[in-house]
């Protein structure tokens, strides 16, 4: 990839390290992981259960507080904003899709993808609202409610929602978890289409090796550390990469398994 600038990267960990604290011995998160993610890239990040996957995902947002290290999205760091001001940030320039869509069920699809932009003080113009549904082949879908709508759209609603505001780098996590195989295909390619775009970058938190194939690159994780990397990897290279980190992998520690619902209900509403 050549040497690289800190602008060339939407978001950019260094030295990150994560620790938590909640039994007798601290569990480690993430330990001194530097990486970043290039504008105009697709990449997914996997490991076992426990490896720092969701911690990394949330560092990188700003959602989760670091020990040690840097965080940089589109070239700010994030350590030296004050509450008000790295909240501003996420819903400006970060974009987050979540395996649970997330939408707001008494709001129509248009309402959902304007909330963000609503949220940041801007008023989007309904035509603003089309194009990003159009985006995600839901233009005919304005104005139905997520009950009313398939778990695939679902996710296309969240996918044009976090677009709306026109984020540096849009962040999913599972996002196809809860997607019968076909939905999940047209996410997919969904997320590999907005990657194209110079101006973004697209990070995603998966533990399917078909789903991984889709991006450029995909990070392995075990035990908080980067455990190399493939570049423009097969379902079957994944695959085989997964099984051998899990074999290696110690049993997860329970309190490494701390999905926060209130992390994915505050990115929502970013």
């Amino acid at each position: 990839m050549g040497i690289m600038n800190a602008t060339d990267f939407a978001v950019e960990l260094r030295s990150v390290r994560r620790t938590y604290r909640r039994g007798p011995e601290p569990v480690v998160g993430l330990d001194g992981v530097s990486v970043g993610f290039p504008f105009g890239t697709f990449t997914a990040v996997m490991g076992p259960s426990g490896s720092g996957k969701s911690t990394l995902l949330r560092s990188a947002a700003g959602l989760e507080a670091i020990d040690d290290g840097e965080v940089r999205v589109d070239g700010t760091v994030l350590g030296g904003l004050r509450d008000k001001e790295l909240t501003v940030l996420r819903r400006e320039r970060i974009g987050f899709v979540f395996q649970s869509f997330n939408l707001l069920p008494a709001l129509t699809a248009a309402q959902n993808v304007a909330l963000p932009a609503k949220l940041s003080g801007r008023r989007p113009a309904p035509a603003e609202v089309t194009a990003a549904l159009a985006a995600v082949g839901l233009a005919d879908r304005a104005g139905h409610r997520p009950g009313e709508l398939s778990g695939g759209q679902q996710q296309r609603v969240a996918i044009a929602r976090a677009l709306i505001t026109r984020p540096a780098v849009l962040l999913a996590d599972e996002p196809t978890g809860a997607l019968d195989t076909r939905s999940g295909r047209e996410v997919l390619a969904l997320l590999r289409g907005m990657a194209d775009d110079p101006g973004r970058a697209v990070v995603m938190v998966t533990h399917d090796p078909v789903a991984a194939a889709y991006a450029d690159r995909v990070l392995f994780l075990r035990d908080g550390r980067l455990d190399g990397s493939l570049e423009r990897p097969t379902a079957e290279q994944v695959a085989a990469r997964m099984t051998a980190l899990e074999a290696h992998a110690p049993e997860a520690h329970p309190s490494k398994a701390h999905p926060s619902q209130a992390h994915a209900s505050e990115a929502s509403a970013c």
